[in-house]
């Protein structure tokens, strides 16, 4: 992870927001960021935290987190952009918010916590957590890359146990943690096996010499169906002829019965036919003449009435425009008085503008007269409220709060006692749970044991007996009925002739077998109980291996509950001793101090927001005040302007003498006046203009309706002509086709007969004659049609059917014996590949209980790690020989505990606690930096980030030069190094900084040194 920008603002004593350019910092490979206690240097590895985590260092993720927000902010905002991923490739913006309750200052709301991916054109909203991004918890997190203030040595401090844990989560090493996969691998082997040996009971009966008597009968069935089915066809060929000529028989009975339907019909097509000739000639060459006639008849008829109405128009469009002449010439003479009467509307229009200036004159005194006295008013009010604001003040500035930082640590320690105590009580529970589901399955495997018989020891010893029971009973039953195969030939035996069998010409013991049935069944059932009571035992091992299982499951369980209760008691004993050197005999003292801070912290904050309303309402009413005094200002300057405009519109009246009586008016009646005037100037011109426009009209229809009379006299005659034309040249076609009757003619042409249909129903008649005709002489000339018996069919049909039903008989019964045939030589490649499979089973068995062995108990996993903790010691060594000019070393036993060597004392090795405080920061230095080294490799980063808070006053200066070098070396490693500290040594010795300020009214400020 590479830091890029940092935004931090209202948490903890940065109350304005302020901006960490970490990409000008990271830039020079070493930097650090300084300033005095309290300042807020720490408060920026915080807000990381909280952005990439969700929780801070301090405080608690349990209610205290309401505490970080700046007292004098309403909002607490985190911008965190950071490069992450394989080489650092991606970068990313976290972002953490929260507000405050506007109605209840103490309550914060649920913070926003949302990653981003920035990529050059948009960020994309991210449903991942910090976790998964930086691929480290955040406690892996704190050891590695950001260690803040206090937990420099706690990666030493830890225990062999959770240091293992540790590295197991940091290198992933669960992939090492087998037990399971191997547990429930051998599980399924077991269960897999039991599978194929019962398979392979079932395919016991299966044998070569089954399979081999099954295929010389097959052998017999094919000849006899070869037989058959010569009969078969030569019979279907038979059939096949006297079928062909039932058809064509059925067929020739058919045709002769539809030629009698047809010379039925002929009469009534032919009378069809006479109509249909008369009914085309009408409609062809007459029909078309008469519509014609019939249309100019029409035509002269509209002709006639419009000459009528074009007559009638011309004399009403006469009459309509010497009237409408006259009123034009009454109108104009009226129009020509307008600029006359428009200039009296505009002295009038003046003298109502001035009555209204005269209105808002006096309402601009009379608000004048109202502002003034309470503009006073307020003056004095605004002096007594900033004596109040002072007081105030000074009253603060002289009760300050205890720190922050110190209250943030007891209120985390009194929720971390109260998260172990029910911790310690809730596993008490669980291993009481896990103590008592033991004894349950313990039950349950004494129960399953007592199932099996006395003279048995196992499940398994009591199946191998059953087996053999089996191969007993089913030895006894193939020999019975072996013999009673034999007893069927003793009737066959004669002396002086040889034996069918074994051919031997004398017989003196032969074989006399008595009814065996009813012993042949008991073994058939002693056989299906012994398997039946194998599959239960089956059932039996299964449930067993399911109870070992689950115990020694739950016993790792329990085991690592017990030690999570141990761990626990070893951090109360922690915190007591932490609490006794802040001097705080238990508990209920953290407590007492915790609830008189408060309330002194409380009343501070109630002062705090009377002070803040205070300040607000000054600065209301102050602006309020410089509003009121703008107004007055703006109506004095309006009272001038109103009075000059007054003055200016009496000297733009031109006619005084007719505006004078309206002075004394109000303004309605002087607006009523003009409104009339105006309107009667309107309607004047409005009238004008619309009687000019209907003059303009009328001549133009006059002109149209003479144009049109014309056109109809010429039409008329034109119409008149034509029809006589027409009139002839039907009489002329009527004469020539034949069509003496006119009436008959006429309803001929108002006839409804369907033409095409007719003429379809016409041709279809004929060409069915003529295909009857034809199919009836061509059936008759075929050869066995006159001779054809019905009788002599169906008998030569069921004769067919018999031998079609034998073939298909013997066919199904070859069918059934061979897919026995195949079933069972399937069924003997089943069982030799079952007894292949159960083979590699066995071994696979016995390499998987190795691999059980070797794995139990993580055992190989501690192993791993172990070799892990060896590398970081052996990295780690490198700077702390060079740190302690190659006095010290450290190493690591096989239980994961560090050890010191010694070599100025013989190369003997003490703890690694036995150091002193320089010494332990050295070491947990060279730790970390290897730590961090590792997870470099493992991210397959180019660059690294590694951020130090503190732990430089316990070295003395020819140490702190030696670290400082080891730092300043890091950047050839194309490391990035930060240290916060307000060591002035350090101080002095990095050039590229950001100094943190504590200014009183603004908060935190940050400052650089380019």
């Amino acid at each position: 992870m590479i830091p890029i920008k940092l935004e931090i603002q209202g948490l903890y004593s940065y109350k304005e927001k302020q901006t960490i350019e970490f990409d000008q910092l990271t830039a020079a490979g070493l930097f650090g960021i300084f300033g005095a206690v309290g300042s807020g240097k720490s408060s920026i590895l915080e807000a990381i935290l909280l952005a990439l985590y969700g929780s801070t260092e301090r405080l608690s993720d349990r209610g205290e987190k309401t505490s970080m927000v700046n007292l004098q902010s309403e909002s607490l905002l985190i911008n965190f952009e950071f490069k992450a991923g394989k080489n650092n490739s991606n970068t990313y913006i976290a972002r953490y918010s929260t507000k405050r309750n506007p109605k209840k200052f103490d309550d914060v709301k649920a913070a926003e916590h949302t990653f981003y991916l920035k990529t050059a054109t948009e960020l994309q909203p991210l449903t991942l957590r910090g976790e998964e991004i930086l691929g480290m918890k955040k406690e892996h997190f704190k050891q590695t890359v950001i260690i803040p203030q206090g937990k420099f040595k706690e990666f030493i401090d830890l225990t062999p146990g959770p240091r293992a844990e540790m590295m197991k989560e940091l290198f992933g090493l669960e992939r090492f943690d087998l037990s399971q996969k191997t547990g429930s691998l051998l599980k399924n082997v077991l269960h897999e096996k039991t599978i194929q040996k019962t398979h392979l009971d079932i395919l016991e009966g299966y044998t070569d010499e089954l399979v081999e008597e099954k295929e010389k009968e097959i052998k017999h069935i094919a000849e006899q169906a070869g037989v058959l089915e010569k009969e078969f066809q030569k019979a279907d060929s038979s059939f096949k002829k006297q079928e062909q000529i039932q058809a064509l028989y059925l067929s020739l009975q058919n045709f002769q019965k539809e030629w009698a339907e047809l010379e039925s019909k002929k009469a009534a097509i032919e009378e069809k036919k006479a109509v249909y000739k008369d009914f085309l000639k009408a409609k062809t060459y007459l029909k078309p003449i008469w519509d014609q006639i019939e249309e100019k008849n029409k035509e002269i008829e509209k002709h006639r009435v419009s000459l009528i109405d074009c007559e009638r128009f011309k004399e009403n469009y006469t009459k309509e425009t010497e009237q409408k002449e006259s009123e034009e010439a009454d109108l104009k003479e009226k129009a020509n008085k307008k600029s006359e009467r428009e200039s009296k509307i505009r002295d009038l229009e003046k003298v109502k503008e001035i009555q209204e200036i005269q209105e808002k004159i006096k309402d601009t005194e009379n608000e004048i007269d109202v502002i003034r006295p309470h503009l006073e008013a307020k003056k004095s009010a605004q002096q007594l409220l900033e004596t109040k604001i002072n007081t105030l003040e000074a009253e603060l500035d002289g009760n300050p709060i205890p720190d922050s930082n110190q209250l943030a640590e007891l209120k985390s320690a009194v929720k971390d006692w109260e998260t172990w105590t029910k911790s310690k009580k809730s596993l008490g529970s669980e291993i009481k749970s896990l103590e008592g589901s033991i004894i349950g399955i313990q039950d349950g495997i004494t129960s399953l044991q007592k199932e099996i018989p006395a003279h048995e020891t196992s499940f398994e010893s009591w199946t191998a007996t059953l087996k053999n029971q089996i191969r007993e009973s089913e030895s006894k039953r193939d020999k019975l009925i072996q013999k009673r195969g034999l007893s069927a030939h003793i009737h066959l035996l004669e002396d002086g002739k040889p034996c069918p069998l074994c051919g031997a010409l004398e017989h003196p013991e032969p074989l006399f077998i008595d009814n065996q049935d009813s012993f042949l069944k008991d073994l058939e059932s002693d056989i299906e109980k012994c398997r039946s009571t194998i599959e239960e035992l089956v059932e039996f091992s299964k449930k067993l291996a399911e109870f070992n299982f689950k115990k020694e499951t739950i016993s790792q369980l329990l085991e690592s509950k017990n030690s999570e209760v141990l761990s626990l008691d070893i951090e109360f004993k922690k915190l007591e001793e932490k609490l006794k050197q802040q001097k705080f005999e238990d508990m209920h003292a953290v407590h007492r101090f915790l609830q008189d801070t408060e309330t002194a912290i409380q009343k501070r904050e109630v002062q705090g927001k009377e002070l803040k309303t205070w300040k607000k309402n000054w600065q209301d009413e102050k602006a309020g005040l410089e509003a009121e005094e703008q107004k007055l200002r703006g109506l004095e300057q309006g009272l001038l302007t109103l009075h000059t405009l007054q003055n200016s519109k009496r000297n733009d009246i031109k006619d005084m003498g007719f505006c004078h009586p309206f002075f004394e008016k109000d303004a309605a009646s002087i607006l009523l006046t003009i409104q009339k005037v105006q309107m009667d100037i309107d309607k004047t011109a409005d009238l004008l203009n619309g009687i000019q426009k209907v003059l303009v009209e009328i001549r133009a229809k006059q002109a149209t309706n003479l144009a049109n009379l014309e056109n109809s006299k010429k039409a008329l005659d034109d119409a008149e002509r034509k029809n006589r034309e027409l009139r002839e040249l039907f009489t002329q076609l009527k004469a020539e086709h034949g069509f003496e009757d006119e009436e008959k003619l006429f309803e001929l042409f108002h006839h409804r007969l369907d033409a095409d249909k007719v003429e379809i129903e016409i041709r279809n008649f004929e060409q069915r004659v003529h295909l009857v005709q034809s199919r009836i002489e061509e059936i008759q000339k075929t050869e066995g049609i006159n001779s054809f018996n019905q009788e002599s069919f169906e008998e030569l049909k069921t004769g067919l059917e018999a031998k079609a039903k034998a073939v298909d008989t013997i066919k199904k019964e070859f069918t059934l014996l061979d897919r026995e045939i195949r079933e069972s030589k399937e069924k003997l490649r089943d069982k030799k590949r079952i007894q292949e499979t159960y083979g590699k089973l066995e071994n696979r068995e016995s390499n998987l209980r190795e691999l059980e062995k070797l794995f139990k108990g993580s055992g190989f996993v501690k192993y791993v790690s172990s070799i892990y903790l060896k590398e970081l010691c052996n990295t780690a060594n490198i700077r702390f020989n060079k740190l302690t000019k190659n006095s010290l070393s450290l190493e690591i036993d096989d239980n994961n505990t560090f050890w010191v060597v010694d070599y100025l004392n013989g190369g003997k090795k003490r703890l690694l606690k036995t150091l002193s405080g320089g010494q332990t920061f050295q070491a947990s230095l060279c730790l970390a930096l290897a730590l961090a080294e590792k997870v470099k490799s493992l991210n397959q980063a180019d660059q690294s980030f590694f951020f130090l808070d503190e732990g430089f006053g316990a070295l003395d200066r020819n140490s702190l030069r030696v670290v400082f070098e080891t730092l300043k070396a890091l950047r050839h490693e194309n490391r990035i190094v930060g240290i916060i500290s307000h060591v002035e040594e350090l101080q002095q010795e990095i050039e590229v900084y950001a100094k943190i300020e504590l200014d009183q009214e603004k908060g935190s400020q940050v400052r650089y040194s380019f």
